[in-house]
């Protein structure tokens, strides 16, 4: 689950590190958090507006009840639906034509998040799970014609009109950690204290590494240790993560940790406090960067700059089978994260288990794919807004750190 928007910038079971071979910038070696992704991410109106004056533009969308397009498929045609309003967006029907990329997607990848979206489905799309799976193993041309037989786009707008938004990334870090503190180890990770549901907001950061009664009530929480405070921000805001794990008898192996909880304190960026203080912009990936910050400065400003962020997740641990390793975490659907085909979405706009078009031109490179909204972040919010999931690990972790440009979305309704 992706507790924020990337602040930067949701591997096997035998610690090797997963490959994007869907994105091309990943492949020619470029360079989000979270939870999930740690998910540190946007300081998002200016952001945005910089992503969207350096980025080339997105193709331009079509009219509502315009002809279909020289070229458009077969039974595309006819008159389009009335726009919908979706809480917080509003839905125009355009023709498949509008969709950028529509005929040259490999689906088969998006397909394989569509099936775990159909392990929960929600009442909208539940009817059509069945023909989701048989269609699991027809050709690209299979699934785009039954794709526009069954269902219409959507473009996704705010209620005021606009259709470009922002589109950010989070990822699923790997990081060393220790059963027992000690030898390094001494930042601990906690499971969720047994007065989280009686306190709202629980303690904050600050007050948790401060006052004793807060101590108290983490004491035999731990799951873990890790050695790097920095790193373990990381996590927190990301939301989940994998630990390659010293067991106490010197054993070593991978399991994850996710998101169980928060103490509901408001998220603050640390590197917008870094900024703030005169220190600088940390540059992509922001933990690398921030961590050599932290190396050149004292441990009390270390721990101011912890501190600014009082929001502090708590996490459950999870066995790390093969097939979960395929996968991400779960996302806020209830279902794994696909890399490179899940997203964040504010469900307040896009409800889970959707399937979404999505395209988007920057700097981490040109997207023009099928994903599906599987889960949501904090900072996930308003009509044309995601974070796109980009997996696992350090290689994932620089595609998120990079992602930060202009977006359009278009969801993919029943007829």
């Amino acid at each position: 689950m992706n507790t924020s928007s990337s602040n930067a910038p949701r591997a096997s079971s035998k610690s090797k590190v997963m490959t994007f071979p869907w994105i091309p910038s990943i492949r020619a070696g470029h360079e989000r958090r979270s939870m999930r992704s740690m998910r540190m991410g946007t300081i998002i109106a200016i952001t945005a507006l910089l992503a969207s004056c350096a980025s080339p533009p997105l193709p331009p969308s079509s009219a509502p009840g315009e002809p279909a397009a020289a070229g458009s498929r077969p039974g595309d045609s006819g008159p389009l639906p009335a726009p919908m309003l979706q809480g917080k967006s509003r839905w125009v029907a355009v023709r498949w034509a509008e969709l950028p990329g529509f005929e040259e997607d490999a689906l088969f990848e998006g397909w394989n998040a569509w099936l775990k979206s159909c392990e929960r489905p929600g009442p909208v799309f539940a009817p059509l799970c069945a023909e989701v799976r048989r269609l699991s193993i027809a050709s690209a041309e299979a699934q785009r014609s039954w794709m526009v037989s069954r269902l219409q786009p959507y473009r996704v707008e705010s209620l005021q009109g606009a259709a470009d938004g922002l589109l950010t990334s989070y990822y699923e870090p790997v990081l060393k950690a220790s059963r027992q503190a000690g030898a390094g180890y001494e930042v601990p990770l906690y499971r969720p204290p047994a007065s989280l549901a009686s306190r709202k907001p629980w303690y904050s950061r600050q007050e948790i590494d401060t006052l004793p009664e807060a101590r108290a009530a983490l004491r035999g929480r731990e799951i873990a240790w890790l050695a790097d405070p920095v790193e373990a921000m990381s996590l927190h805001i990301q939301g989940s993560g994998r630990l390659s794990l010293t067991e106490a008898d010197g054993s070593q192996r991978m399991v994850r940790v996710a998101y169980a909880g928060s103490n509901e304190q408001p998220f603050r960026s640390v590197t917008q406090w870094l900024l703030d203080q005169g220190e600088g912009r940390m540059t992509a990936p922001w933990v690398e960067s921030t961590k050599a910050w932290a190396a050149r400065n004292p441990p009390q400003r270390v721990q101011q700059m912890l501190w600014s962020n009082p929001r502090y997740t708590f996490f459950q641990e999870q066995p790390l089978s093969e097939l979960d390793a395929a996968f991400g975490p779960k996302g806020a659907q209830g279902v794994a994260l696909t890399p490179g085909r899940s997203i964040a979405v504010d469900p307040g706009s896009i409800p889970y288990g959707t399937p979404v078009w999505l395209a988007s031109r920057g700097g981490a490179g040109s997207l023009q794919k099928l994903v599906l909204a599987q889960d949501t972040g904090s900072a996930i919010v308003g009509a044309v807004r995601a974070d796109y999931f980009a997996g696992t690990g350090p290689e994932a972790g620089q595609f998120a750190a990079r992602m930060n440009q202009p977006l359009r979305l278009w969801v993919l309704w029943p007829r």
